[in-house]
């Protein structure tokens, strides 16, 4: 896949392809129905093709779509859900600023002091955010450790608070419910890597919802329809 030629060799059009992952990644579907809706318009897609569709531009939209983010505030609410993965439960660190923002998200299989240390040099490294001025979380005790850990090494600023507060914490954990009513249909995932691929373009599609992208607002379907083309070279 090249930045100038997305879909190059691919067997349907670009517009096709394009309009199935957008909808798999936006609404409460499955790849079945998906396949469905597309005989209904006389297209005869595979499910599994459409699944191979979402496993490629699935992640080349969060990619895409980065340098677009405007700049999130300096307050994080920072929380994990759980996303079931070969039948196993893993950890989907997500952290939002004070405006319900998503900042940074990152799928793990611990959920330790280690993959929380992981998750915050992810965020403080997003072109999008800045230093936090305070990061509320819950009472995971690996947070406080993992942020005492980054600071003694200076990669977090000694400045910045640690603050556990379940109730100050409720703007992240409201936002967890997109991704479990969007993982449901699925019935979770076969492999870490299929669930990564995935998420990101879930993640994604969130962020562009909530306009969280330069010069689109939320609630401006037809504006992030357009948007999502022009990441592709295409015209909505």
């Amino acid at each position: 896949m090249t930045e100038q030629q997305p879909f190059k060799w691919r067997h349907f059009e670009a517009e096709i392809i394009l309009v199935c992952v957008r909808w798999y990644l936006r609404y409460t579907l499955s790849y079945r129905d998906l396949e469905e809706l597309m005989r209904e318009r006389g297209l005869c897609v595979d499910h599994t093709t459409i699944y191979r569709w979402v496993q490629r531009y699935a992640p080349e939209l969060e990619k895409r779509c980065r340098s677009h983010l405007k700049r999130m505030t300096d307050s994080w609410r920072v929380d994990e859900t759980y996303v079931k993965v070969k039948g196993e439960w893993m950890y989907l660190y997500r952290a939002v600023d004070s405006q319900g923002n998503t900042l940074e998200f990152l799928l793990s299989a611990t959920r330790d002091v280690q993959a929380a240390k992981r998750f915050f040099a992810k965020a403080l490294h997003a072109s999008h955010t800045v230093t936090p001025r305070v990061i509320t979380v819950d009472k995971n005790a690996a947070y406080p450790k993992a942020l005492k850990e980054m600071k003694a090494a200076g990669k977090l600023a000694a400045s910045c608070e640690l603050r556990e507060s379940k109730y100050l914490n409720n703007v992240v954990e409201q936002d967890h419910r997109f991704i479990k009513r969007l993982v449901k249909p699925g019935l979770g995932f076969f492999s870490f890597q299929t669930a990564w691929n995935t998420l990101q373009g879930y993640e994604s599609m969130h962020m562009i919802r909530k306009g969280q992208i330069h010069g689109i607002k939320k609630g401006n379907l037809i504006g992030q329809i357009s948007f999502i083309a022009s990441l592709f070279r295409l015209i909505a």
